[in-house]
C-alpha cells in the first residue's frame, strides 16, 4: 500500500519535455496532419496572399495557420475566438503553433482570404489520397445537402421593404454628409480615418442594394424566359406545327384564343363557299363558340386570367420573392424539418467515402446540377487516375447514382458516364422491383428516357446497384454534419462561403485517409521516397 502521494510541485522549471513533439504520443494524429500540410501539400496559394518584410513584427507562417484550421474544423471548432483560446490551452493546438499564439483577428483575416487558395488545397488533398491508393471510382453518387448560412430567416425582406430601406439609407447618408459638412467643412472629414479602415464591401447599405439588385435581376430573368417561351410558341404556330398548350400568361392565352376563333371562322366561311358552289349540306356544323377547340382555348384563357389575378393578389398581400440583407447570396431552403436560411451543397462521393467534386449553390432544387457536377467529377477522376500508384485501379467513373431530385429527360440523356437516377421515391422503387407496384398511374409519367430508367430500376441488377446510393452519398454528409459538427457556415458571401465548404470537404477527405489507415508515417515516407 502506498505511503503517500506523488508531489505536486508547480514551481519546478519544466513539467513538459523540452522537445514539443514529445508532449503527445508518437502515434497521435496531429503529428501526421502537421507533416502532411508542411511537406505533402502545395500551400503556395496561401503564401501568395501574405506580406513579408517591411516594418512591424513578422507574420505567422501560413502553413501553421492552415494546420490550425484543419485541426479545428476536424474537431468541430469554427469560432476564431475559440481557436485562439485552444492555441493557448490545448496541447495539440500548442504543438501545431509551436509556441506561437495567433489571436482571433489573425485567424479570421486569414480565413477570409480562402477563396483564392482553397480550391488548390482541396485538389492537393484529393491527389494525396489517390497516391495513397484511395478513391474508388467504380460507382459514385451525387447528392445535395442543405447547409445553414451565417444569416437569420428574419433578415429576409421583399422588394418593397428593400426599396424602403435603401431610400432610408440614402436619406440618412445625405443627412450625415450635410451635418459633417457644416461641422468640419466640405474639404475635411473630421476624423481622418484611413480609407482602408473605413471601407467594407459588406456594409449594410451595400448588402441592401445587392439584395435589391438580385431581386430585380431575377424578375427580369423570369420575364425574359417567359418571353422566350412565348416566342417559341408563336414560331410553332406560324410553322403550322403542333403547339400544345400555351405557356403561362393571360396575354398569350388570349392570343391563342383569338387564333383558334379566327381559324374556326375561316373554316365556316370555307364551308359556306362550298355550299354556295353546290355542295350538299350534311348536318349542321358547330358554331364558333360551340366548337370544341374554341371552348378549350377559352377555358385556358380564363384559367390564365384567374391565375394572373391570384398572383397579383398574392404579391399585394405578401412580400413575394425575398432576399436576405445579412447574406444576400443565401436563400430560404426547404428541408424535412422546415425552411432554413442557407445554401445547397452539391457533392460527388466515391465508393470509399471521399468527396471528389463539390460546389456550393443557391438553388433550392438539385435538377440543374447533374451535368455540371458529373463533368467536374470526370475531371477529378482523370486527375486521380494520373496520380494512382503503379498497379492501382486506373479506371474512370463507371456508374453515377442520384436520387429523384435529378430525374429529367435532359439529365438521363446528356453526355457522361452510365447513370441510375431514381424515377420515384425509394419505397416505390422497391415495390416495383418486387413486382408489387400499385402506382399504375405513375408508370406513364415522364418521357421515353424516364420510362426506360423506370424499367431498368425494376430489374434485379438495377435496384441492387441503386441501393448503394444512400451509403455512398449520405455517409459523408452525416460525418461532416454530426461528427465534424459542421451544420452552419461561418463565412458570408458566395465566394467565401463556397471556399469554407470546400475546405470542410478537404478536411473530411484528409481525416478519412487517417481513420481508414491509409495515412501513416510509413506511407508518407514512401511518398517522399
Amino acid at each position: 500500500m502506498a505511503k503517500g502521494y506523488r508531489p505536486v510541485d508547480r514551481d519546478q522549471p519544466f513539467l513538459l519535455p523540452v522537445d514539443m513533439r514529445e508532449w503527445l504520443p508518437g502515434d497521435h494524429p496531429v503529428h501526421l496532419v502537421i507533416d502532411v500540410v508542411a511537406g505533402h501539400l502545395d500551400t503556395s496559394a496561401f503564401h501568395a496572399g501574405r506580406k513579408t518584410g517591411g516594418a512591424g513584427a513578422a507574420g505567422y507562417d501560413p502553413d501553421m495557420l492552415v494546420t490550425v484550421l484543419v485541426w479545428a474544423y476536424a474537431h468541430g471548432v469554427r469560432s476564431s475566438r475559440r481557436m485562439e483560446e485552444l492555441c493557448a490551452t490545448d496541447v495539440a493546438f500548442r504543438l501545431i503553433c509551436a509556441g506561437n499564439l495567433p489571436d482571433h483577428s489573425t485567424i479570421a483575416r486569414f480565413r477570409k482570404e480562402f477563396p483564392g487558395a482553397v480550391a488548390g488545397f482541396f485538389t492537393g488533398v484529393l491527389v494525396l489520397c489517390a497516391r495513397l491508393g484511395m478513391v474508388r471510382l467504380g460507382t459514385v453518387a451525387l447528392d445535395g445537402m442543405k447547409i445553414a448560412a451565417s444569416a437569420s430567416k428574419a433578415a429576409n425582406r421583399g422588394e418593397g421593404k428593400l426599396r424602403e430601406l435603401a431610400e432610408r439609407a440614402v436619406a440618412a447618408h445625405a443627412a450625415a454628409d450635410a451635418a459633417e459638412d457644416e461641422l468640419y467643412g466640405e474639404g475635411r472629414r473630421g476624423d481622418e480615418v484611413p480609407q482602408e479602415a473605413a471601407w467594407s464591401p459588406r456594409r449594410r447599405a451595400e448588402r441592401i442594394a445587392e439584395a435589391l439588385a438580385q431581386l430585380e435581376a431575377g424578375r427580369k430573368a423570369a420575364e425574359q424566359e417567359q418571353e422566350a417561351k412565348a416566342a417559341e410558341f408563336r414560331a410553332r404556330q406560324r410553322a403550322g406545327r403542333r403547339t400544345g398548350p400555351p405557356p403561362a400568361g393571360a396575354a398569350l392565352a388570349q392570343e391563342n384564343l383569338a387564333r383558334v376563333i379566327a381559324a374556326r371562322e375561316a373554316q365556316l366561311a370555307e364551308l359556306e363557299r362550298r355550299y354556295a358552289a353546290g355542295r350538299p349540306r350534311r348536318g349542321r356544323p358547330a358554331g364558333v363558340q360551340d366548337y370544341c377547340r374554341v371552348r378549350e382555348a377559352a377555358a385556358r384563357a380564363e384559367k390564365a386570367r384567374a391565375a394572373e389575378a391570384d398572383r397579383t393578389a398574392a404579391q399585394a398581400a405578401g412580400p413575394g420573392p425575398v432576399r436576405n440583407i445579412t447574406d444576400p447570396d443565401s436563400r430560404l431552403m426547404p428541408t424535412r424539418n422546415g425552411f432554413i436560411q442557407g445554401c445547397n451543397a452539391q457533392n460527388v462521393t466515391s465508393e470509399d467515402g471521399l468527396v471528389i467534386a463539390t460546389r456550393l449553390t443557391g438553388d433550392t432544387t438539385d435538377m440543374a446540377w447533374f451535368a455540371p457536377m458529373t463533368a467536374q467529377a470526370e475531371q477529378a477522376a482523370a486527375l486521380i487516375g494520373a496520380h494512382r500508384p503503379a498497379g492501382g485501379d486506373g479506371g474512370g467513373i463507371g456508374l453515377v447514382l442520384a436520387d429523384a431530385g435529378y430525374c429529367s429527360e435532359d439529365n438521363l440523356t446528356c453526355d457522361g458516364p452510365d447513370r441510375l437516377i431514381a424515377a420515384g421515391k425509394r419505397r416505390d422503387l422497391e415495390q416495383a422491383a418486387r413486382g408489387s407496384d400499385s402506382d399504375t398511374a405513375g408508370r406513364d409519367r415522364g418521357g421515353p428516357a424516364v420510362q426506360a430508367m423506370r424499367e431498368r430500376l425494376r430489374t434485379e441488377d438495377g435496384i441492387e446497384a441503386y441501393r448503394q446510393r444512400g451509403h455512398i452519398a449520405e455517409t459523408p454528409h452525416g460525418h461532416i454534419k454530426h461528427n465534424m459538427g459542421f451544420r452552419q457556415l461561418s463565412m458570408r458571401g458566395k465566394d467565401r462561403a463556397a471556399a469554407e465548404w470546400t475546405f470542410a470537404c478537404a478536411v473530411h477527405n484528409l481525416f478519412k485517409a487517417l481513420t481508414a489507415g491509409h495515412l501513416t508515417p510509413q506511407a508518407l515516407a514512401g511518398l517522399a521516397g
